[in-house]
Order: structure tokens, then C-alpha cells, then sequence
């Protein structure tokens, strides 16, 4: 039986294993997926039983994107420019790093019919995810994004890899079109961003990454203000069905049942 792990910490919140479960029995797959949650120091040993074909493939959440990448041999084109790594799989012995957070977002986007072309964009948070978004963003054409971290320096950073990107200070709420929250506060529902968004305009986009809990403070702010609001389910669907495809070669079906289970 093939085995199949996501990593991270914290893990409890992550219907990974739910959805790829789901998929694995519906596709007729001898195999399983389970959660771990792991220290930084255990990275490189699960790694290795990919080598060792203990372990089939491993999908990477927070904090560790960035973390697995020195233990990699080969990284995806959209790995190597995001530096960030969501998936990873055995390919001719060859331990490879994939990205499918960037069109898992861009999926998502398209799948609300939201055109971003032109629009400004403010994202909170510098981690894990936040390249793999600035990356999706930039090819879907927006005109401006702006990127704000509780510790600065870690926004800074990030121009490192995105020169376009303007870094503000935490706390200013510039006029855009569309508000990401990327950071891990709302993980636990009585988190607050504890941010002015009274002036930023009317009918603006409210996107959360996270999607369990369903709705954060954050995206309750945005409703209570009148916005639009999306948590991250599809993206995290859409992220997992190009993972799956990777692992499997099969294009899973993404349909009513397959929503309703993470629900």
C-alpha cells in the first residue's frame, strides 16, 4: 500500500487527509494519507523515506514551505521561483519539490469569476504561501501589490525574488481592490488582525487562505463592512487535485460531494 503524508505545524486544522482519502478510494488507489505533525528537526529523515520509497509523496504546509527545500535534489519551475514548496513526489529517483499553491490561487480566482486584471491588492503576511500568491497575482495582471507584516523585515525579504511588490507598514490600510489575509491569525476563530479597514472603500474582495475555520474574524469583518468575502476551500481544493495528479496521474473530480465533505 502507498503511503502519502502532510507535514506541518500545526496539522490538526488540515483536511488534506479527508480530501486525498476521498479521492484514493474514489479512483480505486491502493493507498492512504495521513497528517503528521513534525519539529524542524525531522525534516530531513521523513524526506528521505521518499528516497526510500517508505513514504509516496508529501504535501508541506506551515512553517515549513521554505524549510524542506535543502533537502530537495530538483525543484519545479514555480518551486524555484517562489521558494516555496506544497508538494513533493519521487521523479527517477530524484527527490522533487512542486508548487501547486500558484495555480490552486489562480484557480480559485477564476472559479468566482473574479478579474483581477489591473486591480490593486494589499496581502498580510510575508510566509509560507505569500510567494506563491505574489507569483499567481503577477500573472493574472493586477496593477499593484502591496505586502504588510507584523515584523517588516520579513516583508522586506520578500523583494529579494519580487522586485514589484511595495512593502508597508503594519497597520496601514492602503485603498485597494482586494484585502488577502496570508497570515496564520485565524487559525484560532478568536484571532483578530486588530486593523482599521473602515477606509478602504466599498465592495472590495475579503480573501482568507485559511479554511478551517470556515469563516475567520477577518472575513466576519469584511461581511460585517459589506465586502465580498471568500475563505481559501477552493484554492486548497484546487492545490490538492494538482498534487493528486502529480502523485497519481489522475485528474480528480472536484464536484458538489467533493465541497460538501470539507464543509
Amino acid at each position: 500500500m502507498k503511503k502519502y503524508l502532510v507535514i506541518g505545524n500545526p496539522i490538526d486544522h488540515s483536511l488534506s487527509p479527508k480530501l486525498h482519502n476521498y479521492w484514493i478510494k474514489d479512483n480505486n488507489i491502493n493507498a492512504v494519507y495521513e497528517k503528521k505533525k513534525i519539529e524542524v528537526n525531522e525534516i530531513g529523515d521523513i524526506i528521505l523515506n521518499i528516497k526510500k520509497k517508505k513514504i509516496n509523496g508529501i504535501n508541506v504546509t506551515v512553517p515549513f514551505k521554505k524549510e524542506v527545500i535543502s533537502y530537495l535534489d530538483q525543484l519545479s519551475p514555480e518551486a524555484q521561483i517562489t521558494q516555496s514548496v506544497n508538494t513533493i513526489s519521487l521523479d527517477n529517483d530524484k527527490i522533487v519539490g512542486h508548487n501547486t499553491d500558484t495555480e490552486g490561487f489562480r484557480l480559485a480566482i477564476e472559479n468566482k469569476k473574479f478579474d483581477l486584471k489591473n486591480k490593486e491588492i494589499l496581502i498580510l503576511g510575508a510566509g509560507g504561501v505569500v510567494p506563491s500568491l505574489i507569483f499567481a497575482l503577477k500573472k493574472m495582471m493586477v496593477s499593484n501589490i502591496f505586502v504588510s507584516n507584523r515584523t517588516r523585515k520579513k516583508a522586506e525579504n520578500l523583494k529579494d525574488s519580487f522586485q514589484y511588490i511595495k512593502i508597508i507598514d503594519w497597520g496601514n490600510v492602503p485603498k485597494v481592490d482586494m484585502v488577502i489575509n496570508a497570515t496564520s491569525l485565524g487559525l484560532n476563530k478568536e484571532d483578530n488582525l486588530g486593523l482599521d479597514f473602515s477606509k478602504i472603500g466599498k465592495n472590495k474582495l475579503f480573501y482568507d487562505v485559511i479554511y478551517n475555520p470556515k469563516e475567520t474574524k477577518f472575513l466576519e469583518l469584511g461581511k460585517k463592512l459589506e465586502h465580498k468575502t471568500e475563505n481559501g476551500k477552493m484554492m486548497f481544493v484546487y492545490q490538492a487535485s494538482l498534487a493528486f495528479k502529480l502523485w497519481h496521474g489522475i485528474n480528480p473530480k472536484i464536484n458538489e460531494d467533493v465541497i460538501e465533505l470539507l464543509d
